[in-house]
């Protein structure tokens, strides 16, 4: 029996795979990856002759069945996934029939399309002093949110905000946020296929006009919005300075410089 490995991709350029899940990729003797949303070009990684198929046409029973099929066949199967596998990529679903088939399952992280959206933009999502929390979500579409985890109630801690696969309901993000006392000028970005090569768009605006860009793009999948105090901060000369880096905050590795007396 072979072991079933749950691959992030990475958000889309076939580089930001991580060097673990590149070697596993080439491994493989059978590659199970989502092709609605994972690059072909990350395909370069797998062997000759590996036995490739695209999942975007499966169901869950016929995923688990192929990968069940191929793990009876080949000593390493890799089950290829967008972004990383442990975010909204139906980890558990997948994995649980393996689980009690007793096939072995193993999970190597990727690079997030939130981490690569802000990357794309050049913004930190975290700033002293303005916001140290990031709160990743996404708005109710055919899958229901808890209600305890509404974009409202979210969106009240006034942090940093990276709504995944909501662009095609970006007037309902922007009612959130408003019923959440955001103003109409507050800072917001939108980024289309983050590092996909030649397809990559960042849009730039705020909450009063950002929904109406995107229209005027064609921006409506494929999309993380940001929403963030810190978003525009490398233009700004009023934030605080992290204690990290402060002459006279010391730590482990460097020494206090004194202060002057004065």
């Amino acid at each position: 029996m072979g072991k079933v490995w749950f691959v992030g991709a990475g958000p889309g350029a076939a580089d930001l795979i991580t060097v673990r899940g590149s070697r596993l990729l080439g491994e493989a003797g059978a590659v199970l990856y989502a092709g609605s949303l994972v690059s072909q070009a990350a395909l370069q990684w797998a062997s000759p002759g590996c036995d490739i198929a695209d999942s975007k046409g499966m169901d869950l029973g016929a995923i688990t069945d192929w990968l069940m099929n191929r793990a009876q066949r080949h000593e390493t199967v890799v089950r290829l996934q967008t972004g990383d596998p442990g975010l909204y990529g139906a980890l558990a679903e997948i994995a649980g029939p393996l689980d009690r088939a007793g096939i072995p399952v193993g999970i190597v992280p990727g690079v997030s399309s939130a981490m690569a959206s802000a990357a794309a933009a050049g913004e930190t999502l975290t700033l002293p002093e303005v916001t140290q929390t990031v709160i990743l979500t996404r708005i109710e579409g055919r899958t229901p949110m808890p209600e305890r985890e509404s974009l409202d109630a979210l969106a009240s801690h006034r942090c940093t905000l990276c709504i995944f696969l909501s662009i095609a309901h970006i007037d309902a993000v922007i009612d959130a946020l408003h019923r959440a006392g955001w103003a109409d000028s507050a800072p917001m970005v939108v980024v289309e296929k983050a590092t996909w090569p030649g397809e990559e768009r960042v849009l730039r605006g705020t909450l009063a006009d950002i929904a109406e860009q995107c229209r005027a793009a064609g921006i409506d999948r494929q999309a993380m919005i940001l929403a963030s105090p810190a978003l525009g901060a490398r233009t700004r000369t009023d934030i605080e300075m992290s204690r990290l880096y402060a002459p006279e905050f010391g730590h482990g590795f460097r020494r206090a410089e004194p202060t002057p007396e004065t």
